[in-house]
């Protein structure tokens, strides 16, 4: 299925809901879980949407550890896509990011803009 982009530039906040945690592949090994591009860990991180009087909380994957993303900190989220998924009966949607940083740290040097 196609990934939706989101435009995080909408949101009034993003804030860090669930601090970031490896994601793991394989339970009864504990293998982790390794993105397919990069080689990195991926790792998890329950992120508050906020937009007006709403907010929802949402986990996003990210390759690599998000440096410096700690329990209520303020985030930047670079190239948030949402993929609608099924799998036996199932179905969900996975959102994913290229980056997610402390909202006052630089941005990396990767490409893409946005907040």
């Amino acid at each position: 299925m196609a990934s939706l982009p989101i435009d995080t530039a909408k949101f009034t906040g993003i804030i860090c809901a669930v601090p970031p945690a490896p994601r793991v592949a394989n339970r009864e090994t504990g293998q982790l879980r390794v993105d397919r591009e990069t080689g990195k860990t991926v790792f998890q991180v329950g992120l508050c949407l906020m937009a007006g009087a709403s907010a929802d909380v949402v986990n996003v994957s990210v390759a690599g550890e998000p440096a410096g993303v700690q329990l209520g900190m303020p985030v930047a989220v670079r190239d948030l896509v949402a993929t609608p998924w099924e799998n036996d009966g199932r179905h969900g949607i996975a959102f994913r990011a290229a980056e997610i940083r402390p909202l006052n740290a630089p941005a990396s040097a990767g490409k893409g803009a946005g907040q």
